[in-house]
């Protein structure tokens, strides 16, 4: 009986450790093919803005984070089937996306833009594209705001799991343009020998109701703890200047700043 009776008081210190390691541990669902925003060094590292960001968040909120990788299109399924704790993978916040999960404050933003040939001359309006083949990234609002205002229009929207993908056959000859936030475009890759034949077309796009109003961390409906606890540490590393100096050497001259 004694024995018993030690074996549940050592099989509860165990259950009461495990708790205390996991209430003390952040896992952030990402989508890894996405740099500047997130992706993976040689050694299989994940790096990047959002990876900084989370890391600076969690240290304000006094976790320790971890990473769960995942396509992008199914990142929320993941978070709802509790594969992981929170979105930290550069998701807009949409009122689309808020019928499903719930995010934290908006922490940044960054505008989408068309990147072509600059040969093209492409006009980024429904008739300018109409009959052009144009790529996106799947389940993201890119690909949302393209289906809406392009496709209708005869515009040719195609999409894919990964945005490498996409550069790619942009460089094959097989995509005339995509659509994607400007600091991945830049980074992912105009700023490589592969997009030297390629620029921004046109101005960004604009439509706050699929664009959303910023970048957040996304959680589950009703996690209300974990979000007051995020929110806290996302206003710490707003006023302490972190996201400023993130934001400076991650995107250079682009202005991430959330409107009132």
């Amino acid at each position: 009986m004694q024995k018993k009776i030690k074996a549940v008081w050592i099989a509860a210190g165990l259950c009461s450790a495990f708790q205390v390691f996991a209430a003390d541990t952040l896992r952030f669902g990402l989508e890894s093919q996405y740099p500047p925003f997130e992706s993976r060094n040689t050694q299989g590292q994940p790096v990047g803005f959002d990876i900084d960001l989370g890391n600076a968040v969690c240290q304000a909120a006094h976790l320790k984070c971890q990473w769960v990788e995942s396509s992008f299109d199914a990142l929320i399924p993941a978070l709802e089937a509790k594969k992981f704790d929170a979105i930290n993978s550069a998701m807009n916040i949409t009122a689309q996306r808020g019928k499903v999960i719930d995010f934290t404050v908006p922490v940044y933003r960054i505008p989408s833009m068309l990147v072509a040939r600059k040969d093209q001359d492409l006009q980024v309006t429904a008739e300018g594209l109409k009959g052009k083949n144009i790529g996106v990234l799947q389940g993201s609002i890119q690909e949302a705001y393209a289906k809406k205002h392009w496709e209708t229009q005869g515009v040719n929207v195609i999409s894919y799991q990964d945005q490498n993908q996409v550069y790619n056959d942009m460089v094959a000859g097989r995509l005339d343009a995509t659509l994607v936030m400007s600091a991945a475009g830049q980074s992912g890759f105009l700023n490589k020998p592969e997009g030297k034949d390629f620029a921004f077309a046109g101005k960004p796009v604009e439509d706050d109701a699929i664009l959303g109003t910023g970048i957040g961390f996304g959680l589950r409906k009703g996690d209300t703890a974990l979000k007051q606890q995020l929110d806290t540490a996302i206003e710490t590393v707003k006023k302490d200047g972190t996201l400023t100096r993130l934001a400076a050497r991650y995107f250079p001259g682009i202005d991430v700043s959330v409107q009132p």
